[in-house]
C-alpha cells in the first residue's frame, strides 16, 4: 500500500486516524499532540467551519504551557502565545481570509518565527506548505446534518463526532510514533 499524499503532493510518512466524540476529547487530542511537537514544527489544520480546529489548538496551547487564552485569530490573522514553561511559543494563524498563498503569508514573517515556535495554521492547505518540508497535517471531518444519537446509544449526537486524520510529512515525521494520540 502506498503512503497517502498531502495537498502539496508530498508523501505522508506517519498517519493516525482517530474518532473524537466531544469537544473535551478534541482538547485532549491537542494536549497529546503537544507532547509530540517541538520548536520548528509546522502544523496545518483543515476542516470545515465549526469542525474543531480552534478547540484542538486550545488543547495544544494547554499542552505546550503557553500564556493567554487560545481563541480563533480570524480577524487578527495571527496570535503569538509565549511559553510559560521555557518551551516553544505557539504561533496560531488563521489563513481563512487570505487568498494569496505564501506571498500574502510572508507579511506575517512566519518563516522568521518558525524555527523557535510551534506554528499552527488553520486553513493553511495550499498556502503555507513551502514554509517547511516537514509538517504535520491534521484533517478534521464531521458528520453534517444528522441529529440522531450514535448507535451505541451514549447520547452523543452524530454531529459531535469527528474523524481526525493526522499525517506527518517529511524527514521529521518519518517513522514517527503517533500512537500517543490515541484517545481512551
Amino acid at each position: 500500500m502506498n503512503a497517502p499524499l498531502d495537498s502539496s503532493g508530498a508523501t505522508s510518512t506517519a498517519v493516525a486516524q482517530l474518532t473524537v466524540r466531544t469537544s473535551e476529547d478534541m482538547r485532549e487530542l491537542g494536549r497529546r499532540l503537544a507532547g509530540l511537537l517541538r520548536a520548528g514544527d509546522l502544523v496545518l489544520l483543515s476542516g470545515e467551519l465549526g469542525a474543531g480546529k480552534t478547540t484542538l489548538t486550545r488543547g495544544l496551547g494547554e499542552g505546550l504551557g503557553v500564556r493567554g487564552a487560545v481563541t480563533s485569530p480570524t480577524f487578527v490573522i495571527a496570535r503569538v502565545h509565549p511559553s510559560l514553561t521555557g518551551g516553544p511559543a505557539l504561533v496560531h494563524v488563521d489563513a481563512y481570509r487570505l487568498s494569496g498563498g505564501l506571498d500574502e503569508m510572508e507579511d506575517l514573517d512566519l518563516d522568521v518565527s518558525l524555527p523557535e515556535s510551534v506554528t499552527v495554521v488553520e486553513w493553511g492547505d495550499g498556502k503555507v506548505e513551502d514554509l517547511s518540508e516537514d509538517r504535520l497535517r491534521v484533517v478534521i471531518e464531521r458528520a453534517v446534518g444528522t441529529e440522531a444519537p450514535t448507535p451505541d446509544g451514549d447520547g452523543t449526537e452524530a454531529d459531535d463526532v469527528r474523524t481526525v486524520t493526522v499525517s506527518g510529512v517529511g524527514e521529521r515525521w518519518a517513522g514517527a510514533d503517533l500512537s500517543p494520540l490515541a484517545l481512551l
